[in-house]
């Protein structure tokens, strides 16, 4: 179906904007930002990336600021250079230098040998500059004030933890570009470090992008110039949901009933997934429990589905 023919959201603006952020932002700058180029104050994010890093960000706009939260946003990919030979505070390239060795005599088979220890499902402690809260403060602001926090470990997955290339580099360093994919509550700071600390030489991320958060890839994102140059979310709502959840195809009678918050028959579709009308449009997120299946979220209320 071409654009001119695609049926209208009959949601304006209401969509996901995935956008690849640049280094030295933070996601809140990002978030502010975007409010004034679409001129709304109806902007938010699932979930934050470091200032130092780049790539994937998503953000809801209008109505589908209620996906967000609904999404499932359960693996991520990355793109990384850990740095072997120093350990730092922050365990990247921001912090301060705790230690130094020369890491130049580190194999390749030792460092692999390192890696598949750290692939798999396995318990990882969060870098102490993470968001995480301790008694009710993030614990990179108790960091910051002086204070040494403790973090407990974690179990996260680590589905792909790849070597892609090693340099030897002045100074007895070794920089190695790899390939992460793994579950969401992954620190790559924090796989950087244990490298570095189980080959006895301290280790640090050095550079970080997102390629992938959930079904949403760079091919989607739109740079913040991008977005000046041509206000407009990435995904409209339809799309969005449609690309996130699998999906249902509904007659205009079902359509009717549940934007007017009645429930459907279940027909055996395990968690959330969207209800679509005839002409295309996403009329509710739905789940089934029992002999129900109900909506979630209403897409389209019935006051809202008289304007398309």
């Amino acid at each position: 179906m071409s654009a001119r023919e695609k049926p209208s959201s009959g949601l304006v603006g209401a969509g996901i904007l995935i956008v690849d952020k640049e280094a030295g932002v933070t996601s809140h700058d990002v978030v502010a930002r975007c409010r004034k180029l679409l001129n709304t104050r109806k902007v938010g994010h699932a979930g934050t990336l470091d200032p130092m890093a780049t790539g994937v960000l998503i953000l809801g706009v209008e109505r589908a600021t209620k996906l967000l939260g609904l999404l499932a946003l359960t693996t991520k990919a990355y793109s990384a250079t850990i740095r072997l030979g120093a350990s730092t505070t922050t365990d990247d390239a921001e912090g301060d230098v705790l230690t130094t060795a020369d890491a130049s005599a580190v194999t390749d088979e030792e460092i692999a040998a390192v890696v598949a220890t750290l692939t798999g499902d396995i318990e990882q402690i969060p870098a102490s500059v993470s968001a995480i809260k301790v008694d009710g403060q993030r614990a990179h602001a108790l960091v910051r004030a002086g204070e040494t926090v403790e973090l407990s470990a974690r179990p996260v997955t680590v589905s792909t933890f790849e070597i892609l290339a090693r340099r030897n580099i002045e100074g007895g360093f070794v920089d190695l570009d790899v390939d992460v994919e793994c579950s969401s509550g992954t620190y790559i700071r924090s796989l950087a470090r244990d490298l570095g600390r189980t080959l006895g030489v301290g280790g640090h991320l050095t550079s970080l992008r997102r390629t992938r958060v959930g079904p949403f890839t760079l091919e989607h994102a739109r740079t913040l110039e991008d977005l000046a140059e041509a206000p407009g979310v990435s995904l409209d709502i339809d799309q969005a949901a449609q690309t996130a959840f699998p999906h249902r195809q509904i007659t205009a009678a079902e359509a009717e009933a549940i934007s007017q918050g009645r429930w459907l028959e279940p027909i055996g579709l395990k968690g959330i997934y969207a209800a679509i009308e005839p002409g295309g449009h996403t009329i509710a997120l739905l789940q089934e429990k029992g002999k129900r299946a109900s909506s979630v979220m209403v897409v389209r209320p019935a006051t809202l589905r008289q304007d398309q």
